[in-house]
């Protein structure tokens, strides 16, 4: 049998399928990478926080009876101001140019914490102290009866001072500010002339009650209205007894308006006291303080109308 020779074909050859996967599929399966744990991170430097200071009051480096004095400034510069507002509003006539002065006057007395107007400032209240006199038109009943409440006013206060075992107290003992007995020998000067003295006033028996009743609660209250009784009676007081003595007395001098000595240095010294008990008293007790120079304030007021009543 003759061999069959194979002979290329003239067709193309056809190209080999390419399987998709050479490979039998494997089942894939997800496993969590765990990481080495990183190194704790050093802690970063805070910054120091500003230290906050609290507010601190004007007068409080000097001491307590500074801050009331810058009180007394404010509650005098608010009675002039409305004072001041009343005349204008009643029609008083001023013309702009003493207005303007006026204004000008307010915002003087506004710069409380300059110590080179201190001064002035003190100069400025007793004329204003005068002027204030010399417009009112005091009786003889009246001041009599000024007195009898003033009398009883310093009586309790002082009676206090001598009999009381605090220690806060005991300081302010024998002060020569003491105004009780001088008192009672003008009165009997009063007697002897036949002019009837009268029982203490509604204003001055509240008054004494509240001082009896805050002694026994709190030394800082009850020594702020001790210090501004003495302070406004050697201030303003002496201004205003000295003008109505001249006015109703024919210009003779009350023993209550007579101290020993100079009642400025006497009062120097019960403030330096003062100043520096208020050293060992919180910032609350301080407040308290000052809350009561207001009071003390008015109710010296109310009584010191008495002279024109």
């Amino acid at each position: 049998m003759p061999l069959a020779i194979a002979v290329p074909s003239a067709a193309a050859l056809r190209r080999p399928y390419h399987f998709r996967f050479l490979h039998p599929p494997r089942k894939l399966s997800l496993s969590r990478t765990r990481c080495a744990p990183s190194p704790p991170a050093e802690a970063q430097p805070v910054p120091p926080q500003p230290r906050r200071y609290p507010r601190q009051y004007p007068g409080e480096a000097v001491g307590v009876a500074e801050e009331m004095r810058f009180v007394a400034m404010r509650l005098r510069n608010t009675k002039r101001t409305t004072r001041k507002g009343n005349n204008r509003a009643d029609g008083s006539g001023e013309d702009d140019e003493s207005r303007e002065d006026e204004v000008e006057d307010n915002d003087d007395m506004d710069e409380e914490g300059n110590d080179e107007v201190k001064e002035e400032e003190e100069e400025e209240e007793e004329e204003e102290d005068n002027h204030e006199v010399e417009e009112w038109m005091p009786s003889m009943e009246g001041f009599v009866g000024y007195l009898v409440d003033s009398k009883l006013v310093f009586d309790t206060v002082e009676r206090i001072i001598a009999g009381s075992t605090d220690v806060a107290y005991v300081y302010f003992r024998k002060s020569g500010l003491e105004r009780s007995a001088s008192i009672e020998k003008d009165l009997e000067w009063f007697r002897e002339q036949a002019i009837e003295i009268p029982e203490p006033s509604t204003f001055g028996s509240t008054y004494a009650a509240y001082l009896s009743e805050l002694a026994g609660s709190s030394a800082p209250a009850f020594l702020s209205h001790y210090y501004n009784l003495y302070f406004s009676h050697t201030t303003g007081g002496l201004a205003i007894g000295k003008k109505t003595c001249d006015k109703i007395l024919d210009g003779r001098l009350l023993e209550f308006y007579k101290w020993d000595s100079d009642p400025e240095i006497l009062l120097k010294d019960a403030r330096e006291k003062l100043n520096e008990l208020s050293k060992h008293w919180s910032r609350k007790d301080r407040n308290l303080c000052l809350k009561e120079a207001a009071k003390c304030f008015q109710y010296m007021g109310r009584i010191v109308r008495l002279i024109v009543s």
